[in-house]
Order: C-alpha cells, then sequence, then structure tokens
C-alpha cells in the first residue's frame, strides 16, 4: 500500500485527508491511502518515516514549513528560494532515506487569488512558511507588499499597531496566513482596522476550514471582496501528487 501523509503539530483543521480520500475513490486511484500524521516535534519526523516502509510523500503544514528544511537532503531551488517547503518526496535505497522539498503553495497561490490581477501593494499577514510563499509570488507578480507581524524583526516587518487608515488606503491586497480564525478557534482574527477598509480592498485567507473566517466576515461587512483559502487548498494538493508522481 502506498502511503502519503500530512505532518504539523494540530491537524484538527486539516482537509488533506479528505481531500485525497475523495480523489483516490473519483480517479479510481488504488493501492493508496492519506494519513494524517501529527508529530509533537520536528524531530519525530525520521522515526516517523523509518516505521512507515510504504510512505512515498508528505504534505507539511504548521508550524514545520520552515523548520523541516535542515533534514532534508534536497530542495527544489523555488522553495530553497522561499525558504518554506510545504511538500516532501521520499525516496528510499535499501536501509538510507533521502528527501527532496518543494513548495507547492506558491503554485496555488499564483493561480487562485483573485487579488493578484489588479493589486499594486500588499500586506501579508503572519510571517511563517505561508507567508513566505506568498511573499515570493507577490515580489514575482510586481506586488510590492509588507509583513505584518506580531513581533517585527526584519526590515520589511511591521506590527500589527502599524497598520492605520494611511496604511490601508495604499495597500489594497491582503494575505492572511496566520492560523487566526481557524477552526476550532473560530472566533479568533489578526488585529486590524477593519473600519478603514473598503469596495475597493480585496482580503485573501490561506484558510478554508471554516469557509469564512472573521477575518474575512469583517472585511465583506466593510465592503471589502473577500476569497478563502479552498482553490489555493485544491490546487497546490494536486500539485504535490504531480511531485510525488513525477
Amino acid at each position: 500500500m502506498t502511503t502519503f501523509a500530512l505532518i504539523g503539530k494540530t491537524l484538527t483543521h486539516a482537509f488533506s485527508k479528505a481531500f485525497f480520500d475523495e480523489k483516490f475513490l473519483r480517479e479510481n486511484i488504488t493501492g493508496c491511502r492519506y494519513l494524517l500524521a501529527p508529530l509533537p516535534s520536528i524531530e519525530n519526523l525520521i522515526p516517523f518515516i523509518k516505521s512507515n516502509p510504504d510512505l512515498k510523500g508528505l504534505n507539511v503544514t504548521i508550524p514545520y514549513k520552515q523548520a523541516v528544511l535542515p533534514l532534508l537532503d534536497a530542495v527544489d531551488p523555488v522553495a530553497g528560494e522561499v525558504g518554506a517547503v510545504n511538500t516532501i518526496v521520499i525516496k528510499r535505497r535499501r536501509e538510507s532515506i533521502w528527501l527532496k522539498g518543494y513548495n507547492t503553495d506558491v503554485f496555488g497561490f499564483e493561480n487562485s487569488c483573485i487579488g493578484l490581477r489588479h493589486a499594486q501593494r500588499a500586506l501579508v499577514l503572519g510571517s511563517g512558511g505561508a507567508a513566505k510563499a506568498a511573499g515570493f509570488v507577490l515580489q514575482k507578480n510586481g506586488i510590492d507588499y509588507l509583513t505584518v507581524s506580531r513581533n517585527p524583526k526584519n526590515e520589511n516587518e511591521i506590527a500589527y499597531r502599524d497598520v492605520d487608515a494611511s496604511l490601508l488606503d495604499s495597500h489594497k491586497l491582503i494575505v492572511n496566513t496566520t492560523p487566526l480564525g481557524m477552526f476550532p478557534d473560530i472566533k479568533s482574527y489578526p488585529p486590524l482596522p477593519y473600519q478603514q477598509l473598503s469596495r475597493h480592498h480585496f482580503l485573501f485567507d490561506m484558510i478554508y476550514n471554516p469557509t469564512e473566517t472573521e477575518f474575512l466576515k469583517r472585511g465583506k461587512a466593510a465592503g471589502a471582496a473577500t476569497q478563502n483559502g479552498l482553490k489555493m487548498l485544491t490546487l497546490q494538493a494536486e500539485k504535490a501528487w504531480e511531485v510525488w508522481n513525477s
């Protein structure tokens, strides 16, 4: 039985297993299964792979997209430039294991986010692996962006308290890459002055569970256009399947 799995710390929000189970059934793909594998630490990864000899590929989610990098034997150029991995190919040679990392979030975000079409400047909420993928795509499309973080450290990062009416007026695309609002913590949301948003803004949330987060609800109430991360999930998952089987 060829096995694929999703690794992360907490996977109660994950839609990946349902997606691949349905894909296997719909496309009559036999001899494959998809598992959820919550790992208390990224250091548990190699023992997990060794204890599952049929494991061929992994998806990676919060908080291990960056932490997994030192454990890989090779990294795809795009993932290397992004500095984060969400897909891993596993090769076995006798007793050894060889791991290569890819980033299919880039493909998923670039080909799903409608707001990329007209944006000139953007705010990226969060500074983790998903934020790095979003930043890579924005830069590739010639869109200037600032990263909004609870603890800004780099030149291109600002704090949430720095987001005011003037900044929002010049940054019409807002991308949430944080887990704020994700099931089961559906009441949380990024601390923004939502009342300063307008119909000229576009809010994209990488979260897909729930389908409409508090972040999107508040943006919509202010007149902004909104989009959740379900299409991005689908596209990045299909790209991961392509990578695993290429």
